[in-house]
């Protein structure tokens, strides 16, 4: 059963009408993401939060007749709140009082499926909590931490406090062994001179969608917030016959809390490694130009800019009526849907892979049957033509400069001292 809820938005001086009505509408899709019903949307402009409350007197008093009315089973705020203003709100509006950020987490605990993803739901909520922890004062405290000044114990609250502290750094503990068994799986696909391509974007903007259609993967994709929050990777095949890794990774928001972005870090790192990013951003959404600039934002914190990109604009059946790409990038526009635009998409990666490699060309003896093999799987193999008199095939693709196969080719060309030509 869907819980009723109240929004409550605060829009401040420097945010213009368009940028807080998306904020508010994206603050309705959270609560539907959430399994909720948003019974009221009500917001006030000011020139400031307010300290106590976030919202002014008057505001507050108009918003506490509303939650009698309504009876709401939760108030959402658009914005972070500290713990007094939870504290003095959850007081004055007799209702659970919650913010964006306890939203956001919410479902992120509803949606995180892998043992790591879970780990940085609870870590991001214990951060998030160990502040708010309620009845500070000097009444709670104990008398002293030293000999003839101790107290006659703990109280809940310290208690509380010591309990949260352990647990995160017991999840921080667990946390670094499941980063560094990623990394060495991320070693491993780079020993074996895996392409890597990842997908990054707004949330919701169809990437699980792209992901799905390109790997022939299952992965979970609804139209909600945040489908996906754990990083999967798959193999793709280029026009080419060649094999690169895809990855799907979790959507990016805008007003992302902090804690938030810490604790999903090691979750985009696969972006990082990438040798490719492809942008995708939904064209059908109003706001699509804000999205598309909170993802270039997060990916310039990442400082992954130096990684070739391409913005996939997806959705192109139903763009929106002010829809116009973005100059200063390599774009195209697709439907997830149109085998014909997802052929178009593999063959702009190819383009840029193979312009990440070099051209060989070199004549290998029918007797090296696996050596042929290799060339055909671990390189781009582009043309095979068979010489009956010499019995050689010669071969010509595109490798990369890494590529452990470079040297079995270079010493059999310095060993057979032909006429051939290799990287």
């Amino acid at each position: 059963m869907n819980e009723k809820a109240i929004l409550v938005g605060c829009q401040l001086p420097h945010e213009d009408d368009e940028r807080f009505a998306h904020s508010m509408e994206e603050l309705a899709s959270l609560t539907k993401t959430a399994s909720g019903e948003v019974l009221l949307m009500t917001s006030q402009k000011r020139p400031k939060f307010h300290p106590a409350t976030y919202i002014g007197k008057g505001k507050l008093e108009e918003l506490t007749a509303s939650v009698e009315e309504l009876e709401p089973d939760v108030v959402i705020f658009n914005n972070e709140l500290s713990p007094s203003q939870i504290r003095n709100l959850s007081n004055e509006l007799q209702a659970r009082v919650i913010d964006r950020t306890q939203l956001i987490l919410d479902i992120f605990a509803q949606r995180a499926k892998s043992r790591e993803g879970k780990l940085q739901v609870e870590l991001a909520q214990l951060r998030y909590a160990l502040p708010r922890l309620s009845g500070q004062g000097e009444a709670l405290s104990r008398l002293g931490g030293g000999i003839g000044t101790r107290g006659p114990g703990e109280t809940k609250l310290e208690s509380d406090r010591r309990h949260i502290r352990s647990r995160i750094d017991e999840i921080r503990g667990q946390l670094s062994v499941v980063v560094e068994h990623r990394k060495r799986y991320r070693e491993r696909r780079k020993t074996n001179n895996a392409f890597q391509v990842s997908l990054v974007g707004y949330t919701n903007a169809g990437k699980s969608t792209i992901f799905n259609r390109l790997t022939q993967a299952d992965t979970f994709e609804e139209n909600l917030l945040f489908a996906t929050l754990d990083p999967t990777t798959r193999k793709m095949q280029l026009p080419c016959g060649y094999t690169v890794l895809l990855t799907d990774t979790v959507g990016f928001i805008q007003d992302l809390p902090t804690a938030l972005v810490a604790a999903f870090r090691s979750t985009l790192e696969e972006v990082n490694e990438a040798d490719f990013i492809l942008h995708v951003v939904d064209a059908a959404d109003a706001n699509y130009v804000g999205h598309e600039k909170t993802v270039n934002e997060l990916l310039h914190e990442l400082e992954v800019e130096r990684i070739p990109s391409l913005t996939v604009y997806n959705k192109k059946d139903a763009v929106h009526s002010s829809f116009l790409p973005s100059p200063k990038r390599e774009h195209v526009l697709i439907s997830a849907f149109e085998a014909g635009d997802l052929d178009r998409l593999k063959r702009k990666i190819e383009q840029e892979m193979l312009s990440l490699m070099q051209p060989y060309r070199v004549k290998v003896p029918a007797s090296e049957g696996r050596l042929l093999t290799q060339l055909r799987t671990e390189t781009v193999l582009q043309e095979t033509v068979f010489d009956e008199e010499q019995h050689t095939y010669t071969c010509k693709g595109y490798i990369f400069a890494n590529s452990p196969l470079n040297g079995p080719i270079q010493k059999y060309t310095a060993r057979k001292g032909a006429e051939e030509k290799n990287v």
